[in-house]
């Protein structure tokens, strides 16, 4: 899976934003922490759920469990608004 080319990431001050272009069939915008800011940079690249599990594990110290259920519904999100490639 892979973050549609339809959308837009910026990170600054520790929130991340994905903006969608006018071709993405999605008007808004999502706001979220530095966390989704790291799920949307792995998203850049072809990449699946258990690689971002587990580079989240590498880079926050947080239970496995806990990081596994915050990235499903990150793609959970992502996915509903049509902004995943997969």
């Amino acid at each position: 899976m892979k973050l549609k080319k339809d959308f837009i990431t910026h990170s600054a001050r520790g929130e991340s934003l994905l903006v969608p272009t006018g071709s993405a069939g999605f008007s808004g915008l999502v706001k979220g922490n530095a966390t989704l800011g790291a799920i949307l940079e792995l998203l850049k690249k072809d990449t699946s759920e258990t690689a971002i599990v587990e580079a989240m594990c590498a880079r926050y110290d947080a239970p496995e469990g806990v990081i596994a259920a915050d990235v499903k519904k990150a793609l959970a999100e992502l996915r509903r608004i049509g902004a995943l490639d997969e």
